[in-house]
């Protein structure tokens, strides 16, 4: 490792900085299906914050909305300026914990709250920017990763480094066994990727969903190829369905109610739709943790059995993989949520 030059900063990244955003899958890729192959880590139910330690010990975490968290996880921060030497740089998850799970619920609540109730707070590292004198950006995962680890040498509680495999039926294990921890999902990141900002195929998120019952009542877009729903929550809210819809499935939505949509008006919140006067029973995954998000899954057979099995979609690409730079063909990719 070279130093840096003597007299000058070791810091060669500093707030803000763009990261990395993984791109919403519906199923665990599988091992050898980019070159290189992929790391399958533990997605955390966390507040995701860049870590800067800068000149003089000085810490920022930079939340995905670039505000520095170090004010309200002063813990994390004072430990991060013990730890480790002025020019690193983590990206990583602030993840509260709780009877034995993950709480995010905690992580709203005030740094005083939390003590009291004796709730602790960790700062979980996935990756490594920068080191002293060192931008790593353009080096491969598989590197950043191993120096990652020599980085936290010698560290322990409330810093650690993510739980990650490249063994394909691990990941899947994992996913199914750790979700009653409060662990959303599994993200598969190609070992050869750089850290490039912003959305990106290399980075793949899987993350828990629940099936529910809903009613179709609107869509968004022409009536013979409609690109969204409004759909009815058993709960009474309503949602618009995300992300586009393919192909297969705006074929269906336009037989299912051909004669039957009304004309274009303004929803208040979801923006111009056509009305379905007479809602028709639809299928939709909802994904764990979130509340604004609605995936459509299928028009129900109103005559069949609401447990009834779906179709499973047809495979978008040999070995059921999207390209590491662009969408799966004939299929849309899912919009980027908001938040964490």
């Amino acid at each position: 490792m070279t130093p840096p030059t003597t007299g000058a900063s070791p810091v060669m990244l500093r707030p803000p900085l763009e990261v990395v955003r993984p791109r919403s899958v519906d199923e665990i890729p599988r091992q050898g299906g980019v070159p290189g192959g992929f790391q399958y880590s533990l997605k955390l139910d966390g507040f995701r914050a860049l870590a800067f330690v800068l000149d003089g010990g000085r810490v920022v975490l930079q939340s995905r909305a670039r505000r520095d968290l170090a004010p309200e996880f002063p813990a994390i921060a004072a430990y991060l300026s013990e730890a480790l030497p002025p020019g690193v740089v983590l990206d990583g998850e602030l993840c509260a914990y709780r009877e034995g799970r993950l709480s995010f619920t905690d992580l709203l609540r005030s740094h005083r709250d939390r003590e009291r109730a004796g709730v602790p707070v960790s700062y979980i590292a996935f990756d490594l920017l920068a080191l002293p004198g060192r931008d790593l950006r353009g080096r491969p995962l598989r590197e950043r990763w191993e120096l990652l680890a020599e980085a936290l040498a010698g560290t322990g509680p409330p810093l650690q480094r993510v739980l990650a495999t490249d063994d394909e039926a691990t990941a899947r294990e994992w996913f199914g066994a750790l979700r009653a921890a409060g662990v959303e999902g599994i993200v598969a990141k190609a070992w050869d990727s750089a850290y490039r900002p912003g959305n990106t195929w290399a980075w793949r998120k899987i993350r828990h969903a629940d099936t529910e019952d809903a009613v179709l009542v609107g869509v968004f877009g022409p009536p013979d190829r409609p690109r969204a729903l409004l759909v009815r929550l058993a709960d009474g809210r309503t949602l618009r369905t995300t992300p586009r819809l393919t192909g297969l499935q705006a074929h269906q939505v336009a037989e299912s109610t051909a004669g039957r949509l009304g004309a274009p008006e303004e929803d208040p919140e979801h923006g111009t739709v056509r009305p379905l006067p007479d809602p028709l029973p639809v299928e939709l995954r909802l994904p764990a943790g979130r509340q604004d998000t609605a995936r459509f899954v299928r028009v129900r057979d109103a005559t069949a059995p609401p447990d009834g099995p779906s179709d499973p979609p047809p495979d978008p690409s040999p070995g059921g993989l999207p390209p590491l730079d662009g969408p799966p063909p004939d299929a849309a990719p899912k919009e980027e949520e908001n938040g964490r």
